[in-house]
Parts: structure tokens; sequence; C-alpha cells
């Protein structure tokens, strides 16, 4: 080999790209230090610590929730999931694969500086990264929310670069991070308006300008009172009947006998009510959400008394399917979900304290409550083959979901039964935890799936919990599922593209 030859000439060529993008980030740093940024002294740099640890964007989350509108609160999740997942990306990943110190402070004006100075390393900047993550997750959701958090999220990404703890790349290359969070978190679990409902044919309905015809049953315990307000200045002429839950049954009834269409204003159970009576009178139903969890409402696409108003005035509706159940002890009509197991008892814990301390915290404890408790798997014959069984979940359609809890439906009229089991062992949390992670697949060890139009179990033991859209009842011996194909019409905004046809 000559002498001649210069071996580390390639790997300096390597660097010198390298090296003069570190060159231009210090002089775009240094600039941004020399620079005055008007009115910024009193504000980035609290802005920049309100950011510490995801504070500032808990509160926001927090403030989109208090506004009431699903869509608010479905931005406020997003944003939030997208930020754990830059998070957990941002320090188990980007720290410690680039360990880049942080700008030298002599440039930066002392009043800019942070009073508490980071002592992680500098790329990429997680207030960055954290920020992008939450605001992208929510303008996917609801681009209006993002719109009003896109500033407040800009602001924080260069308060980095004006407090002196970060050079503009690692800004960039944290703000790159968390929107690519955000649109991962998408790519695993779609938004509202990525579903695609199928174009089923418009239901022939009443269109009631004003309402006249319409007759609301709103469950008062549902806290429905400002959302039928609202319904009945959309709609004027439209009558709204507010009662206890206990005289929901017999008021829907009272209704039907006079309305032209039968509308009702709660959650699921009260909206299962108000479809029995409706299937019975023949009558078209128009459902407003004024529950905890309103799946039936979501998944059909009304949300809120504007979007029934609209159904209303123009006479949009669809049809959709419904379930019947028959056993020796009971017989009902689902819309929304059906489940034997533990998920039965887990609800019938939650209603015991969701009236001290709200829906979802009461969820969370029953659900523990139920999990360490000490109790054997539900038996039954399934398919000829007697099975030992956590849960038995059937859905009225196909739910689109990630894990064990049921997600979404594109088609409330595709015919099917969703059933899904978890199979019995000895530990009921470790086989629930695998069927959830197992999400997607059809089969695992503890999950297994299948589509069918019709269900048959038997040998049930008496007493035992069947839930049914919120409900809880018990039942024993034989039960059938049917499914009853577009048997209930319901009114539901239609595109703009499809009205008149």
């Amino acid at each position: 080999m000559s002498p001649d030859v210069d071996l580390t000439a390639p790997a300096t060529a390597a660097r010198a790209p390298l090296r003069t993008l570190l060159d231009l980030d210090g002089r775009l740093f240094e600039a941004a230090a020399a620079w005055h940024w008007p009115g910024a002294e009193r504000v980035l740099p609290r802005l920049s610590r309100s950011a510490n640890h995801g504070v500032l964007w808990f509160a926001t989350a927090a403030a989109m929730a208090a506004s009431r509108t699903p869509r608010a609160r479905r931005a406020a999740a997003r944003g939030l999931v997208s930020l754990g997942l830059a998070s957990l990306t941002i320090n188990t990943l980007g720290k410690r694969s680039v360990r880049r110190a942080r700008p030298v402070l002599d440039p930066v004006p002392l009043v800019r500086q942070l009073k508490r100075q980071p002592i992680t390393t500098s790329f990429p900047s997680g207030h960055a990264a954290s920020a992008a993550a939450f605001a992208t997750g929510v303008a996917l959701e609801s681009p209006a929310w993002g719109a009003a958090v896109a500033p407040v999220a800009f602001s924080v990404a260069m308060s980095r670069v004006y407090t002196g703890v970060h050079f503009p790349s690692d800004v960039l290359a944290g703000a790159a991070l968390g929107a690519g969070a955000a649109f991962l978190v998408r790519r695993l679990v779609p938004t509202r308006s990525q579903i695609r409902r199928p174009a089923r044919p418009r239901a022939g309905v009443p269109a009631l300008p004003e309402g006249d015809g319409l007759v609301v049953v709103a469950n008062r315990a549902s806290g429905t009172a400002d959302r039928v307000r609202a319904l009945h200045d959309a709609l004027p002429r439209a009558e709204i009947v507010e009662c206890a839950p206990e005289e929901v049954e017999d008021e829907l009834e009272k209704a039907a006998a006079r309305a032209r269409v039968l509308g009702v204003c709660g959650g699921d159970g009260t909206v299962n009510a108000a479809a029995v009576v409706a299937l019975r009178h023949g009558l078209p139903l128009a459902v407003l959400p004024g529950g905890t969890l309103n799946h039936f409402a979501y998944d059909l696409g009304v949300e809120d008394e504007r979007q029934l108003a609209e159904a209303v005035r123009h006479g949009e509706a669809v049809r959709v399917d419904a379930v019947r159940f028959t056993t020796r002890d009971a017989q009902g009509v689902f819309l929304n979900t059906l489940s034997l197991g533990v998920y039965p008892e887990l609800v019938r814990a939650r209603d015991g304290w969701s009236h001290r301390i709200g829906g979802w915290p009461a969820g969370v404890l029953g659900a523990l409550r139920v999990l360490r408790a000490g109790r054997h798997p539900l038996e039954v014959e399934l398919g000829g083959e007697r099975r030992p069984l956590w849960l038995l979940f059937v859905g009225n359609g196909v739910y689109h979901r990630m894990g064990l809890t049921p997600g979404r439906r594109a088609d409330l009229a595709d015919g099917l039964l969703d059933v899904r089991v978890v199979h019995g062992s000895r530990r009921p949390a470790l086989r629930l935890l695998t069927a959830a992670v197992a999400g997607p697949l059809t089969r695992s060890p503890g999950h297994a799936a299948v589509q069918v139009n019709r269900l048959r179990l038997t040998g049930i033991a008496p007493g035992t919990p069947l839930a049914y859209d919120g409900e809880v009842t018990a039942v024993s011996g034989e039960m059938t599922l049917e499914k009853l194909p577009e048997a209930l019409t319901v009114y539901r905004p239609l595109p703009a593209t499809r009205r008149g046809t």
C-alpha cells in the first residue's frame, strides 16, 4: 500500500456535511439569542416552564374535556395519547441515541434564562416533541381545536430556543418526531372522519321543518336539560317530555301514541327502551345523545342537537339492524352489545359507585374489584362444545377496535353479529389482558372471534348476569340471538351530496 494514500479522507469527507449543519445550527442559535423578541421576556420563559412534564397539555386537555362536546373530548384524548407516545420515544431512544451537549448560555440574556437548567442531553427537544404531538393529535380529530392549540404549541417549541436550552435543530427534530407520533396513533386508531360508512339507501321519513309531530322523551337523570332546550330552540314545535328514569318506559309508550316521530334523549339504556317502543309501533326514531358513552348515537353519526335537528328538518334517515335475544327468563332487543361473564359484574359494581364518584372512576374501581375477586369462569355450551369463558361479547355489527373493549362501527346495517370470547383459565386478569393486547387478531391463546348472523348458547347456569346496552338482568338455560336486519329507522344527517336523492 502506498504511503501517500490518506485512509482518513473518506471519514473526513463524510463528516463534512454534518459539521456544516452543526455550524449553521450554532450560528442560528446565536442569531436568535441576539435578536430582540418583542414582549417575549415575560411570556416565553413562563410558558416553557409550564410545559414541564406535560402539565400545560394535561391542563389544556382538561379544559377541552370540560366543554362537554364529544369531538373536544376525543381530540383531548388523542392529543394526550400522542403526547405519551412521543415522550416515550424521546426518553427511551432519542435522548440516548444522540448525546448532544446543551448550548452554551453566554450569548443568551440572563433575563431569558430558566432558573433551573435541564440536565438531560439536548437532542431532540422533548418539549417540542410533546407540543407538536399534542397539537397534531388534537388537530387530526378536530381542526377547530387544533387551530386554537397550535399557536400555544408553536410558542412552547420556540421558547426552548429563546431560553437557550436547545439549538434550533433540536426543536425541529423534536417537533417532527411529535407530529410523527400523532400520525402513528391515527394509523392505529383512526379518527371518526376516516371511518367510511357505506352508502345506505335513504329511508322514507317525514321532514319536520319546525319539529311538528316529534315527541322527545328525555331521561332527567342523564343531565339532558341543556341539550333538550337547545333542541327545542332548533325545533320549536317539537314536544319535550322530561321524566325520571323509572318513568321513561311509560312516557315512551304515551309518546308513541301521539307522535309521528318518537324522540329520545339519554344514555344507551334509555335509547334501548325507546328502540323497543319504536319497533313495536313502527315509528322512526330520533336519538339525541345524553348519557356517558352514547355508543349508538355516536356510531350513527349524531353527536349533538344541531346534527339531529338538521336531520329531522330535512327528513334524513337510514335503516339500522337490531338484535333480539330470547332466554327462558328474559327477552329483549339490543342495539350495541350483549355480554356474559365478568363484564356484567363490572357494570353492577360500576353502577354501585357511579352516583358517588362519577362514571369513569367507578368503572375503573369496578374493574379492579371484579378482577381481584376469586371466582370460576362461566361455562356455556357454544357450537356443540362445553367451554369455560371469562367473557362472551356479542356486538350488533362488526366493531373496529384495538383491544378488548369495543370501539366503533362503520356499518350499523351489516347483518352480522360480532362474537368475541375470552377463554377461561385460573387467572382472569391475565387472560383479559392477553386478549386486549391481541386486539386486532381473530385468534390468540386467550381470545377468539367469529362473525355470524345467529347464535345459540345452552347450559347457562341459573342467575347468570347478562348485560345489554348498559342494562343488567339474570338469565339461565338456553339463549338465542337473532339479527333483525334493517328493522329500525333512525334519523341521521346525510352528506350534502346525497340530499334530495
